[in-house]
């Protein structure tokens, strides 16, 4: 079955303790609603916002299970380590004055593929961004 979206947020906490009073006001705005892309939306904002106060010592654990969703997620997990959260990064960080490339150093290698796919999508290289499907 895999990591369900359910299990996401939880797993990005443990990893990144920093977020926890973030993710607080966070969830007062949204209540009850489980929006995964929107919550990976609001945590991309967080590790750029570490990014450029320079405390990155979480980004090891937090990389780590960005690589974990993308390996043991399941399908609708998959995608939104793609999408939610890959490119969440790329977009905050390209709108934020950095060059989202900053953040290729702590990807691990399926997370590396996916980054590049992002980048070939926008480049007009490829047409579509496929997260292979398994549980269908």
């Amino acid at each position: 079955m895999g990591i369900t979206k359910e299990q996401v947020m939880p797993l990005l906490l443990g990893a990144c303790p920093s977020f926890s009073e973030r993710w607080e006001k966070h969830r007062a705005i949204y209540d009850d609603e489980n929006l995964l892309y929107v919550d990976m939306g609001e945590f991309a904002n967080h590790l750029v916002e570490l990014y450029q106060s320079n405390e990155i010592r979480e980004f090891p654990a937090v990389f780590k299970i960005i690589e974990t969703l993308h390996l043991e997620g399941d399908d609708f997990v998959k995608e939104a380590g793609v999408i939610g959260i890959l490119e969440s990064i790329q977009n905050v960080a390209g709108n934020s004055g950095l060059g989202p490339e900053l953040f290729v150093q702590y990807l691990r290698p399926e997370s590396v593929k996916w980054w590049q796919q992002l980048n070939d999508f926008w480049n007009g290289e490829i047409h579509v961004v496929r997260v292979p499907m398994k549980d269908t």
